[in-house]
């Protein structure tokens, strides 16, 4: 079947079949960043915006997206860019396989809640794992960003 959608402010179309997985084609259109990590909706790495909200693209089907909008990495550089430097500050950035749907998962929360708590940040990014980092460095990374205070 033929879909038509806009993937990072460009207007595409595309044939697929009634299964195939948005994470799936936007690999085809050239979008690298989204990565294949689960396949079962539990690690965040294939993250993407359907329409300004973030879904495991691992798990969404591609005829979903048809008639919306869908971004990935390579659609908010700009904003990537600022916070790839606080996990490169804080040595985040180790192999970097989870980083694309880490920083997608961020954004979409720094556009929902710019001055989220401690416990708000836990939450929203609850299910982005990340295999060599122990967590430690991007949560010091994480509450820089987003200027969180330590708590008591």
């Amino acid at each position: 079947m033929k879909i038509q959608l806009y993937l990072n402010g460009r207007r595409i179309e595309g044939e697929v079949k009634s299964d195939t997985m948005l994470l799936d084609f936007v690999r085809e259109q050239g979008m690298k960043s989204v990565k294949r990590g689960c396949d079962t909706g539990n690690c965040g790495l294939c993250t993407v915006w359907l329409n300004d909200k973030p879904v495991l693209s691992c798990s969404t089907l591609a005829v979903r997206a048809s008639n919306a909008h869908v971004t990935t990495l390579e659609g908010v550089e700009e904003e990537a860019a600022e916070f790839s430097r606080f996990l490169a500050e804080e040595g985040a950035d180790q192999c970097g396989f989870c980083s694309p749907g880490l920083i997608m998962a961020v954004l979409a929360l720094k556009r929902e809640n710019a001055h989220p708590t401690e416990l708000e940040i836990k939450e929203y990014l609850s299910g982005n794992l990340c295999r060599c980092t122990g967590y430690q460095s991007q949560w010091r990374a994480l509450k820089k960003y987003f200027g969180v205070e330590e708590e008591a």
